[in-house]
């Protein structure tokens, strides 16, 4: 299923569902980020997903990152809560979502690397290497929020 991404575009499909998500931004022992490559897009993103019925906020972000990456994490704080009207993702199979997004910080408890059937590649970036890498708008932001070491979370 593919998947476009737009943001302040007057051209954006009008959402048809909203969805609650969590993500995570993971660092390894060098201050690198845990990236994927979206198979549906093809661009670079933070591992996270839509929360399910028997889940938190939080076990939303540990569940994702270990169904995407095979990485088990625990949640260690709060990046900040997404949640821009001017965000729209629309798939091929007729979805058109407006996204409330929590991101989470975390930090690796074991497992190992594994692609999963929602991501081509995996890969931990350093902060100066980010530029370089096809991603949305909304990705960046949060890693922007992250790399900055706020003492508040993001509400926005």
């Amino acid at each position: 299923m593919a998947r476009t991404e737009y943001y302040d575009d007057p051209q954006a499909p009008a959402p048809n569902s909203m969805v609650v998500a969590a993500s995570a931004v993971v660092a390894d022992g060098e201050g690198r980020l845990l990236l994927q490559r979206r198979r549906d897009s093809g661009l670079w993103a933070l591992p996270g997903g839509g929360m399910e019925l028997g889940d938190s906020l939080p076990g939303t972000a540990v569940r994702e990152v270990k169904e995407e990456t095979g990485l088990d994490v625990e949640i260690t704080g709060l990046v900040g809560t997404y949640t821009d009207p001017r965000h729209i993702i629309e798939y091929s199979d007729g979805e058109v979502r407006r996204q409330f997004n929590i991101c989470f910080t975390a930090r690796i408890t074991g497992g190992e690397p594994a692609l999963s059937e929602e991501s081509t590649e995996l890969r931990f970036v350093a902060p100066a290497d980010l530029d370089a890498l096809p991603m949305h708008h909304t990705q960046r932001l949060r890693i922007q929020h992250y790399l900055e070491h706020r003492c508040e979370p993001y509400l926005g």
